[in-house]
Parts: C-alpha cells; sequence; structure tokens
C-alpha cells in the first residue's frame, strides 16, 4: 500500500502538498500559527464525520489533510454492507478524538470521485495523508482490523508528516463520551484463569469472550484471550516439525505463521516479530493479510505498550506504506 499523490484532474486543483517534506513543513507551519493566535479552536465530536462532494473535496479532504489524516468511506444507500460499516467507522471516529476525520462519500452522487479512486465496489476505504492517498480496505471487515489500520494511519500520519490531530471539545455540542460499560467481570476473570490452570483453553477462550462480549476494550479480557488463543494454537504442535517446514519453505505463509507463534511461546518476541514482518513484505493479497492478523494478534498478546511491540508497529507500517 504505497502513498501516491493525489491528481484529481478535472474534479479539484490539487493544492495539499505532494511531498513528504513539503508535507510536513506545512503541518509544523499551521501548528505554529494556529499557537501563534492562541491555538486551534476545538471541534466538537459531530465535526469529526462530514459528508464530502466533489465541490469540496480540495477544501474539505486534501487541504484538512495537511492537519490530520481524512479516511474516506465510499458508500451508497442501496450498499447493505455500507450500513454496517458506517456506522462503525463514525462511532471510531469520535473515540479517537481528533486523530482522524472522518469524510463520508456518496458515490451515487460523486461519480467522478469514484472513478478518481479507482472504486471497484463498495463499501472501500481509503486515506488521504498530507495530499497523498492511501488504499485501506474493502467491504465490511472486522472492527478489530480496522482498529489496527487506523492505529497504523496514525502512526504514519505523525511520524512522516508531523500530523498530530486536531483539538476536540466534547461538550461542545452538548455530548460527552460515552462510559465504557463497567459489569461485574471478576468472576468470568477468575473463571478464565481457573480454566487456564486446569488446561481448558476452550473455557478460557469462552470466559474471556463473555467479557469482551460486554466490554471490547478491557484491557485484562483482551490480554487473556490473546494469550489463551496462543497457547491453544500450539499445544499440539511439534516443534522440530514446525521449525524444520519454517526453514524448508520460506514462502510458506502458513509455515511462517506457526513457527511464529513458537518463537513467542519460547521468549523469543523479537524473533516472532521479525519473521512475520518479512513475511508480509515479500508476500502480497491473502498471504499478506494473513501474516499481518497473525502479527496484530502476537502484539496483544505482548501487550501494546511493550517497547518491542513499538518497534515491530514501526517495521509493519514501513513495509505496509
Amino acid at each position: 500500500m504505497q502513498p501516491r499523490n493525489m491528481s484529481m484532474s478535472g474534479v479539484v486543483d490539487l493544492a495539499a502538498v505532494k511531498a513528504a517534506g513539503e508535507a510536513k513543513t506545512k503541518a509544523e507551519q499551521v501548528r505554529a500559527e494556529a499557537a501563534r493566535q492562541g491555538g486551534s479552536a476545538a471541534v466538537p465530536p459531530s465535526a469529526l464525520v462530514i459528508d464530502v462532494d466533489e465541490a469540496g473535496f480540495e477544501r474539505d479532504v486534501l487541504q484538512r489533510s495537511a492537519e490530520v489524516p481524512v479516511v474516506l468511506d465510499f458508500w451508497a444507500e442501496w450498499c447493505e454492507p455500507c450500513k454496517q460499516l458506517g456506522p462503525l467507522l463514525e462511532r471510531l471516529a469520535v473515540e479517537y478524538n481528533g486523530r482522524f476525520l472522518l469524510a463520508k462519500i456518496d458515490v451515487d452522487a460523486n461519480q467522478m470521485l469514484m472513478q478518481q479512486f479507482g472504486i471497484q465496489g463498495i463499501p472501500a476505504v481509503f486515506a488521504v495523508v498530507a495530499g497523498q492517498a492511501l488504499p485501506l480496505f474493502q467491504g465490511a471487515v472486522p472492527e478489530a482490523q480496522i482498529r489496527e489500520t487506523l492505529d497504523q494511519l496514525i502512526q504514519v500520519g505523525e511520524e512522516r508528516f508531523g500530523l498530530t490531530g486536531i483539538a476536540v471539545d466534547a461538550e461542545a455540542d452538548g455530548s460527552a463520551p460515552a462510559a465504557r460499560p463497567v459489569g461485574p467481570y471478576d468472576a468470568l476473570l477468575e473463571a478464565a484463569m481457573s480454566a487456564l490452570d486446569a488446561g481448558d483453553l476452550a473455557g478460557a477462550v469462552q470466559a474471556y469472550k463473555n467479557v469482551l462480549t460486554d466490554d471490547p476494550a478491557h484491557p485484562e479480557a483482551k490480554l487473556g484471550l490473546a494469550q489463551a488463543e496462543l497457547l491453544a494454537r500450539v499445544q499440539d504442535l511439534d516443534p522440530a516439525v514446525v521449525r524444520k517446514n519454517a526453514a524448508d519453505n520460506q514462502a510458506d505463509v502458513a509455515a511462517q505463521i506457526a513457527a511464529a507463534d513458537l518463537d513467542l511461546v519460547g521468549g523469543h518476541v523479537e524473533d516472532a516479530f521479525g519473521r512475520l514482518v518479512e513475511t508480509v513484505r515479500r508476500t502480497a493479497g491473502d498471504d499478506r493479510d494473513a501474516a499481518r492478523l497473525r502479527l496484530l494478534e502476537l502484539f496483544e498478546v505482548i501487550g501494546v505498550d511493550d517497547p518491542r511491540v513499538t518497534t515491530a508497529r514501526q517495521a509493519l507500517a514501513r513495509v505496509l506504506f
């Protein structure tokens, strides 16, 4: 997914920056000017989701992309998967609190934009970062995958272009972030630990999933689920066979994924991450997605704040973008 400069011939006159260096400079100038004037005015959460058409594309997307990554949701009223994905993206835009802006584009009313982006089917999701377009995904994909994609997008925006997002005033339009559901999870978490101690990995997985059904962001349950699923995957593997298969078949993605699981269980964290980053780098299509998603799962096992995860995320972003 290499970024490309937007060239919207016949639709807009590209005024936003086209190169990474220029983009970073422009973003820094915007922030400096805002600071000189007392800081940028915070926007209400409702302003994080906007409808965009061809006439406003340059102003609302290209120019704004010098301040914040802009995620484009190509949709249509008749598209059933769009009705699932659209509300999810809107919720995430508010939850991410100004780290990205969501621009919704009705393809029926904006055929030229659809053609310029080469849209073959919807829903289709792109991003524009500092005037450069990045294809993200197509179809109604799982929320966990969307979150990981957004995290990588935001990281690229910060590291390569200096984009730090926009300030949000949660009370500006009378709304405040919804409180996370709080439930009596102690019993479920204790049941999960008891199942792990008894070697009942399936029971542990289900107990953690019961917590996450109510509270999808519960950190202890997310970590526990990732660890239990990893143990379940490796419990019947023959380490010698797995490692020989991986060594003899470098192009076998399934073999590399299995070896990465064993690496992690054995405490070789950097080896596991490096193996999957390299697999992502040299593959494409479904094979690349399989390796990438397993790597994201292993990040959860170690914990997203671990410096080894941070390093691997950066390496993954480099091979993806």
